[in-house]
């Protein structure tokens, strides 16, 4: 690691893709059964058991106050199901400040129970305990899943002329928390009460899980690499899966759909919705010849999907089209949610 590197002051949110290739270069295991280790951009470690693969993947909640048991499962599972397998188990780290009621930690663990009950999943496991300097609950998840050695995906394994496909919209995970935490400055900036109740609802309807997209694209057959969008928006997962699979990209701006409470909030806060935490959104890149076939799959059962773009050689770079010009995909030092609530 270079000095330039090590004297870099660390901001809110995920850790720069250069910083983190940096510390992950430094890792290494001789154990066969680690069939993927940590890399940038992948969504999930896999290790061999027999005949099926483990797949182990953790997350944790720190933007969010609200339902943020519910979110741990939700963000976890989504990794799991990136992956081709079907999350099963789950352990959390619930982290209190001092002095918090009980009250919430009951309704953490109830948030917790309820999701995990909605997709079929066990709870292993964890560990509780009140912290000294927290300003609010943290919890952290660690969740297991499986795949026939088959079924598993990477994030690494897209390749030139392949199509890329999104579900459902972007930035629908920080649509929904803004609307949630901060509704005070939302109709501050001239947001009507049902726009701010609509985008709340946004966890829900769309929704920010991926686990049914997911189990649909697989079972088609064309997928050659999925990608969950997380922290760090659009942009950011184009980038980690362009990093993974060494590749270029091209994206129609115009295939991107975007909700309009989105379109609002963002327009409202001056932020970019292409750098907006963005769970409930999958990429899927796919060949060709099955594309098209996959989105119908997934219209077929209510779920938005589109083909917004293709995979390109990795010297053509990250790039968009624009109103008929092409330009770079936009950068964004972190994520638009951890800039807007560091201001």
């Amino acid at each position: 690691m270079t000095d330039k590197l090590a004297n870099r002051r660390l901001k809110a949110g995920k850790l720069p893709s250069d910083l983190l290739a940096s510390f992950l270069s430094d890792l290494s295991s001789s154990d066969k059964r680690l069939l993927l280790g940590p890399a940038v951009g992948e969504d999930a470690a896999f290790v061999s058991f027999g005949s099926s693969t483990l797949l182990a993947k953790s997350d944790p909640i720190t933007f969010a106050t609200d339902r943020i048991g519910w979110y741990a499962i939700q963000v976890n599972a989504n990794d799991i199901a990136a992956c081709g397998g079907t999350p099963k188990w789950f352990l959390a780290t619930l982290l209190l400040p001092e002095n918090e009621p009980a009250s919430t930690a009951r309704d953490i663990f109830a948030q917790i129970h309820k999701a995990a009950t909605e997709l079929g999943i066990i709870i292993i496991g964890g560990h509780t305990e009140v912290t000294t300097g927290l300003p609010r609950p943290i919890i952290a998840g660690a969740m297991l899943g499986e795949a026939a050695a088959s079924e598993t995906v990477k994030t690494s394994t897209a390749t030139p002329g392949d199509d890329i496909i999104l579900t459902s919209g972007i930035a629908i995970e920080g649509t929904a928390i803004i609307a949630r935490e901060s509704k005070a400055e939302l109709l501050s900036a001239g947001l009507s009460e049902s726009e701010i109740s609509k985008a709340a609802n946004f966890l829900d309807s769309p929704g920010i899980s991926v686990v049914k997209s997911a189990r649909i694209a697989t079972s088609i057959g064309y997928v050659t690499a999925m990608h969950d969008p997380t922290e760090g928006g659009l942009a950011g997962a184009l980038d980690e899966l362009a990093r993974a699979s060494n590749i270029g990209i091209i994206i129609n701006t115009d295939r991107v759909n975007i909700y309009p409470e989105t379109r609002s909030i963002c327009s409202a806060l001056k932020l970019d919705p292409w750098g907006l935490i963005a769970s409930g959104a999958l990429l899927i890149t796919t060949n060709p010849s099955g594309s098209q076939k996959v989105v119908e799959a997934l219209n077929n059962e209510g779920i938005p999907a589109n083909i917004i773009g293709r995979i390109t050689q990795s010297d053509k770079g990250l790039t968009r089209t624009s109103n008929g010009k092409i330009e770079p995909i936009p950068t964004f030092e972190r994520d638009e949610i951890a800039r807007f609530y560091s201001t």
